[in-house]
């Protein structure tokens, strides 16, 4: 027992650290924009689900998050609600900033519903939403 809270209060602020780097993470800037493109892209990985792919897999970069088939078949359980395709969210169509924040936050659409699976229910922080919300709207 002894070692493993060793191993953590090394491990802890490691991590700490970690977590308070992803806003400068990519070169030429920092910021919301920044910061919300890191989530998206290394994070959360939206861009698997939301940005089409061609005929080997390969994302079609020049259709970025402009909604997709999901890439992942259904669980085999009939009570699982499965979405077949992700919606586009370059510009979070549909979405208010609020109503965004609120998703990546609390996990409700703009409707009130919670996302169908494989969609994660993200609990983001406040600020990180916020981030991700500006990079997404600054894609219109």
């Amino acid at each position: 027992m002894k070692k493993a809270a060793f191993v953590a209060t090394l491990l802890f602020p490691a991590l700490a650290a970690t977590a308070e780097q992803p806003q400068n993470l990519t070169r030429g800037g920092s910021g919301p924009g920044v910061r919300g493109k890191y989530i998206v892209e290394q994070v959360a990985m939206c861009v698997e689900c939301h940005t089409p792919r061609d005929d080997n897999g390969r994302l079609l970069r020049n259709r970025y998050l402009e909604g997709a088939p999901v890439p992942v078949k259904a669980p085999p359980f009939p009570k699982i609600s499965w979405a077949l395709r992700a919606p586009a969210i370059a510009g979070l169509p549909g979405y208010t900033a609020e109503q965004g924040i609120r998703l990546l936050t609390k996990g409700v659409t703009a409707d009130g519903r919670y996302p169908s699976a494989p969609m994660p229910s993200f609990r983001l922080t406040r600020a990180d939403a916020e981030a991700v919300v500006a990079y997404l709207k600054s894609l219109q």
